[in-house]
Order: C-alpha cells, then structure tokens, then sequence
C-alpha cells in the first residue's frame, strides 16, 4: 500500500479528476481523506495498492490537472485505533442483552 498526498486548488471538479485517475485504472481505493489547508489550497490523502509502473501513470496524469500543485507519496503506515472501545470485561452479548 501506498499513501499519496495531493495539494490542490479547490476549483470545480479537480477532487473529482484526481479520484477518477485512481479509479479508471480499476484500482481499488480504501481510504480518501480531503481537507482543507491552512495556506487556503485543500490537500488529498488516498491509500492505493499499485505498482511502480501504476505510480509513474498517477502522477503523470495528477500532475496534467491544471489545479494540483504538488504530487507525493510513500509507504503507508498503519494509524492505531483511537477511538472508544468498550471496556475488556463487558461482552457483546452483555451489551446487546441491556439493550433489549
């Protein structure tokens, strides 16, 4: 997995064409994460399974889009969980059954 960054101008569609270079290569895109900047650009985080050929062809056609100002990637790390769990002593049906 490969986690590649796009900075881009937020004008109408440019999100949309960068996904669309992703998806037309029927890559497979399990995490998009898009916000904006502080520098007022708006920035694109995919998570994508490729290859090295798959790479070259991503950041030809991100870097084509008359918006996108700045292409990067690299491996992708696994983020730890930090969300509420439920507590180790409590069961699934425990909760399920004070529900009812």
């Amino acid at each position: 997995m490969q986690a590649f960054t796009i900075r881009y101008r937020n004008t109408q569609g440019t999100l949309m064409r960068i996904l669309t270079g992703a998806s037309r290569r029927g890559l497979d895109i399990p995490s998009v994460h898009a916000e904006a900047t502080d520098d007022g650009h708006h920035q694109a985080t995919l998570l994508l399974d490729v290859t090295p050929k798959q790479v070259g062809q991503l950041y030809r056609e991100w870097y084509a889009i008359a918006d996108v100002i700045h292409v990067g990637s690299g491996t992708a790390h696994a983020t730890p969980w930090n969300g509420a769990h439920p507590p180790a002593t409590v069961s699934l049906e425990t909760r399920t059954a004070a529900r009812a």
